[in-house]
């Protein structure tokens, strides 16, 4: 299940295994200068991502991960700080320049895009992703009555 721990007699220094494990980590902080970010904004929420140029997240929020409860989740307001939110921990990365993929339709889609544009990033292009049906499902069969 976890990682085996080996006691040593000779003081209390942990296994030099473990060392070079922890010092992996904190040198493996990411250098992204390009990115996107996928905002998806419903009727409910708005979630706001940020990927490096392969797809891996390295930043994300949402209007409840920020504390707005019901109604409140789905306004302009909360979009626009669920943006700043996601670009202030993505420039922990250095993150410079974004392309911006918005997906669906609700309150708070420009608030979210000026939102990533007031943060300081320069925005390279504004995509539209949302879905639209293009036919959908079999109409019913006409009533007899």
């Amino acid at each position: 299940m976890g990682k085996k721990r080996i006691i040593t007699t000779q003081g209390d220094a942990p296994n030099s295994e473990e060392q070079s494990v922890s010092s992996v980590k904190k040198s493996s902080k990411k250098n992204v200068i390009n990115g996107t970010a996928y905002i998806n904004v419903s009727y409910n929420n708005t979630l706001v991502s940020i990927t490096d140029s392969k797809g891996d997240a390295i930043a994300w929020s949402s209007a409840g991960l920020l504390g707005f409860k019901g109604t409140k989740k789905s306004t302009p307001y909360a979009a626009n700080l669920v943006a700043k939110d996601c670009a202030e921990k993505a420039k922990k990365f250095n993150l410079v320049n974004i392309k911006i993929v918005v997906k669906g339709i609700g309150p708070g889609r420009e608030a979210a895009m000026r939102g990533l544009a007031g943060s300081g990033l320069n925005i390279l292009s504004i995509m539209d992703a949302t879905p639209v049906a293009h036919n959908g499902v079999r109409s019913p069969k006409p009533r007899r009555v």
